[in-house]
């Protein structure tokens, strides 16, 4: 290896932080966690990016953290895998980041308004969102529904 310092290969990837799992299948700390890595894995296997792409996504990301000084202790794995599935998606043309932001900002209004202890949902309003430049809406129960444009 050319880097200064460097360690073998099997030593470097041993070193790394581990992903949760039991002895059949990753582990997930928190739902959103699962729910991304599913929608990664599913946008692949329906062809809107290869998983070459997705990995030269996600390991991009991971190196701005770096240099962003950033821990790399594992704990934000999947803020991370987020972060590269909102670039992909974008750069994809599958939304844009006004949708994106707007869908953020009505789950955070949505927490904010419900009660300690309840589920968090978006609430009987309608949020209208643009993907894969079809109108879709999302009611309260989680379904998508499509709209007339």
């Amino acid at each position: 290896m050319s880097a200064p310092n460097s360690i073998l290969e099997p030593e470097r990837l041993h070193a790394l932080p581990r992903l949760p799992g039991d002895e059949r299948e990753p582990v997930f700390a928190e739902p959103w966690q699962a729910q991304a890595f599913a929608l990664a894995v599913k946008l692949s296997e329906q062809g809107h990016f290869t998983w070459k792409e997705w990995a030269a996504t996600l390991a991009n990301e991971l190196k701005a953290a770096a240099t962003r000084g950033e821990s790399d202790d594992g704990s934000r794995y999947y803020d991370h895998w987020l972060v590269a599935l909102e670039h992909l998606v974008t750069d994809k043309g599958l939304t844009d980041p006004a949708s994106l932001l707007a869908r953020k900002e009505a789950w955070a209004e949505a927490y904010r308004r419900t009660p300690h202890g309840k589920p968090v949902e978006l609430g009987a309003a309608t949020l209208k969102i643009t993907a894969v430049g079809a109108s879709f809406a999302r009611s309260s129960s989680g379904t998508a529904e499509h709209l007339p444009d």
